[in-house]
C-alpha cells in the first residue's frame, strides 16, 4: 500500500514529537524476571510462553518495567482499536462531528414536495432508532408533508469494494459483522420478539424496528402443555440473498417465555429506505414512491442538516463496548479528512501511518487494516501498542482517552471482570477473536502511579478463556508490587 507522503514540515514533525514523546524519549529496558506468580498462572493455564506477550510500561520516565517477548507481532483482536480511537482523537478532536443532510428537488409548496426527497449520508456511525426518528421528526418540523416523487439516497461518501460480511466467521447477520456505509441506520438491525398469546391462542413475531420492505413470515404454531421439546423450539431463517424476507416457524407453548434476538437485515441503503418511510408515515407524513441510489443532483436544494454526536462520546462508546462499526467508521473519516473524499479504507490506513510518523511513533509493519480489530492480518506487537498508549497518556486529549477505556469491574467489556481491583484503577480495553485474547490500557496502584499495560495472548487455549487469568494475574502483580 503506497502512503501519501507527510505535509508537515521538519520543524512541525519535530515540535509535535516533543510533545507525543514519552520523556525522556528514549525506552529504558529492564532484566526483570517474570513474577513467579504471572508465570505459574501461564503454566496452570497450558500455555507455551512463546504464545504470550506482555509489557508493563511507565509513561513518564518511559521505563520498560516488565516485558515478555514484546517485540513479536500478535493479532491484537479489538484492543487495535486503541491505536484507531487515539488517532482519531488526535487527527479529528473530540468536538468533531458527521452531518445527515436532506435536501429536495423539485418544488416545495404548502409541505408538498413535487419531486424527490435526497437523503445524504455524511458516514455518521451511530444513527440508532430514536436519532433517525429524530432527524424525521425535524423534516415534519419543518413542514415537509407529501413527498410525490421518489426517496434518494446518496452514499457515496464511502467508497468501498464489495465486503462479504459473512467471510470472517460464516455469522453475515450478526451485529458484529456489519459492513459500514455513508448512511447507516441503526446498525442495520432488527430485534425480534417471538410472544406466544394465550388469550387468542397464537404467536406473534414483532419486529423493532418494522422497516417496510421487509417481509415477515410467521408459521410459528401455538403449542398447548408445557413448554419444552417441540413446543418450544422456533426456527429462523433468512429466505432471500438480499435479506429483506425471514421465515419464522416451529411452535411455542403458553408457557414459554418470549424469545428475542437481533439480527442485520436489508442492505444498507434499503435498511435506511424501509425505517424512513416507517417513521415518516407514523408521523403522519405521505409518501408511495420508491427508492434510488444515487449522488444527489447538483442542483439538489438544501432543507436540513442533521448533526452526530461528537467523536468523543464515539470514542466512548467504541471502546467501551468494542463496537466494530463505529471504529470501522472512524478509520473511513479520518482517510477522508486527511486525504480527500471519498472515504476508503487505504485512505484510512494511510492516514494513520502518516500520523504514527508525525508523532514519532514507531508503528512500522502494522497492518491497521480496518481498524477494528475483526481482521486476521491485523499484527502488532505489544511494545509497539505500549509505545503508543505512552504517548496518548501525555496528549492533549488524554483525559477522553482514558475515559473511554472499560473499567474493571464497573462498566463495558470489562463489567463482569477483575472485579477485585480498586473501583477506578485499572482502564483496559479488551480484545478476542478465536485464539487472541488481550487487554490494553493503563492500571494505577496504590502509589497513585499509573502504568501501561498491553497482554496479548495468541493460542488456541485463549478460545477457552485462558487468556483471561494471565491478564488478572498481570494486573494483580501491578497492584501488589509497583
Amino acid at each position: 500500500m503506497r502512503v501519501r507522503a507527510c505535509k508537515l514540515s521538519v520543524w512541525e514533525r519535530a515540535a509535535l514529537a516533543l510533545i507525543w514523546c514519552t520523556p525522556p524519549c528514549a525506552w529504558a529496558t529492564t532484566d526483570a524476571e517474570v513474577p513467579a506468580p504471572v508465570t505459574q498462572v501461564i503454566a496452570a493455564q497450558r500455555l507455551p510462553p512463546s504464545a504470550v506477550s506482555f509489557a508493563i510500561v511507565d509513561p513518564t520516565s518511559g521505563r520498560l518495567v516488565l516485558k515478555l517477548n514484546p517485540d513479536t507481532p500478535r493479532s491484537p483482536a479489538s484492543t487495535i482499536k486503541v491505536v484507531t480511537t487515539i488517532a482519531a482523537l488526535d487527527l479529528l478532536g473530540p468536538a468533531y462531528t458527521w452531518h445527515t443532510r436532506a435536501s429536495v428537488r423539485g418544488a416545495l409548496n404548502d409541505g408538498v414536495l413535487d419531486g424527490d426527497l435526497i437523503l445524504q449520508g455524511g458516514g455518521d456511525p451511530y444513527m440508532t432508532l430514536e436519532r433517525w426518528w429524530s432527524f424525521a421528526h425535524a423534516l415534519r418540523s419543518k413542514g415537509l408533508k407529501s413527498i410525490h416523487g421518489d426517496i434518494v439516497i446518496d452514499n457515496t461518501a464511502f467508497s468501498l469494494p464489495p465486503e462479504d460480511p459473512g467471510k470472517f466467521d460464516g455469522r453475515p447477520n450478526r451485529a458484529y459483522n456489519v459492513v459500514p456505509d455513508a448512511l447507516m441506520v441503526n446498525f442495520q438491525s432488527i430485534e425480534f420478539r417471538v410472544v406466544p398469546d394465550a388469550s387468542a391462542r397464537r404467536v406473534d413475531v414483532i419486529a423493532s424496528p418494522a422497516p417496510v420492505n421487509l417481509a415477515i413470515e410467521d408459521h410459528v404454531r401455538f403449542a398447548a402443555g408445557r413448554c419444552g421439546g417441540t413446543a418450544g423450539r422456533v426456527d429462523f431463517k433468512v429466505a432471500s440473498a438480499s435479506w429483506d424476507r425471514v421465515v419464522f416457524s416451529g411452535a411455542l407453548s403458553a408457557h414459554c417465555a418470549e424469545r428475542s434476538f437481533t439480527r442485520v437485515l436489508l442492505q444498507p441503503t434499503t435498511y435506511a429506505f424501509g425505517t424512513f418511510v416507517e417513521l415518516w408515515r407514523e408521523l403522519g407524513g405521505e409518501f408511495s414512491g420508491k427508492l434510488r441510489v444515487e449522488a444527489a443532483p447538483a442542483d439538489a436544494q438544501a432543507l436540513f442538516s442533521f448533526d452526530s454526536l461528537s467523536l468523543g462520546e464515539i470514542v466512548r462508546l467504541t471502546n467501551k463496548f468494542s463496537s466494530n462499526l463505529l471504529a470501522r467508521h472512524l478509520l473511513l473519516t479520518m482517510g477522508e479528512e486527511r486525504l480527500g473524499s471519498p472515504a476508503t479504507l487505504e485512505k484510512g490506513a494511510a492516514a494513520i501511518a502518516e500520523w504514527s510518523r508525525d508523532r514519532g511513533l514507531d508503528l512500522q509493519g502494522v497492518d491497521i487494516d480496518n481498524g477494528s480489530g475483526l481482521s486476521r492480518s491485523t499484527h502488532i506487537s505489544v511494545l509497539q501498542m505500549a509505545q503508543t498508549l505512552s504517548a496518548a497518556y501525555h496528549s492533549r486529549f488524554a483525559p477522553e482517552f482514558l475515559a473511554s477505556l472499560p473499567l474493571a469491574g464497573v462498566d463495558g467489556t470489562l463489567r463482569s471482570r477483575m472485579k477485585m481491583s480498586p473501583a477506578g484503577d485499572v482502564r483496559l480495553k479488551t480484545g478476542h477473536l478465536d485464539g487472541v485474547s488481550g487487554v490494553a490500557g493503563y492500571v494505577t496502584t496504590a502509589s497513585g502511579k499509573t502504568y501501561v499495560l498491553v497482554s496479548l495472548v495468541n493460542h488456541s487455549r485463549a478460545d477457552f478463556g485462558a487468556g483471561e487469568p494471565v491478564h488478572a494475574a498481570l494486573v494483580t502483580w501491578m497492584l501488589d508490587n509497583l
